[in-house]
């Protein structure tokens, strides 16, 4: 009995660690279908700039609109990489959890060129490796501030 309570414990430990960094993912893939296309997401990011640029012409709409799209593809991979960093410095496994860093910032990369390989084969998308580039750069932001914590951490239990 105690052993299929330490079974349980184990995969529940698991499931906490990576469920997040799984579903995140699939977010990611999912935006990066039609869905995610600059038509679709102008039906609610257009009102809520004509909400706070009340007069802007045209012109303006275009650029803050592709503005926050670039910034969602920053965010987007910062979340991924936070539970990313999250799972793997926690992992059961030592190779990952002394290496978390490096394989954090190789999930980024492959799920970055995953990504925007897809979006190139979908018609109201396109693909481009400065998004590439633009995700990576997200990813490693949250990996560097969160290698910072873990150390600043540990030197306050020392």
């Amino acid at each position: 009995m105690a052993e299929e309570v330490v079974v349980t414990s184990v995969w529940r430990g698991r499931v906490i660690r990576y469920a997040p960094l799984i579903l995140w993912a699939g977010v990611i893939f999912f935006l990066s279908s039609g869905q995610g296309s600059m038509t679709e997401t102008s039906r609610f990011i257009r009102p809520l700039i004509a909400f706070f640029f009340p007069s802007a012409p045209p012109d303006t709409f275009l650029l803050v609109h592709a503005f926050i799209r670039k910034a969602a593809h920053f965010v987007e991979y910062a979340v991924l990489a936070f539970f990313a960093a999250r799972a793997l410095s926690n992992s059961s496994i030592n190779v990952l959890r002394n290496y978390w860093a490096l394989f954090s910032f190789v999930l980024i990369v492959l799920v970055a060129a995953v990504d925007e390989s897809n979006q190139s084969f979908n018609a109201a998308r396109t693909g481009s490796i400065w998004d590439v580039f633009l995700d990576i750069s997200g990813g490693l932001t949250i990996i560097v501030i969160y290698q910072l914590l873990k150390r600043r951490a540990l030197a306050r239990q020392q």
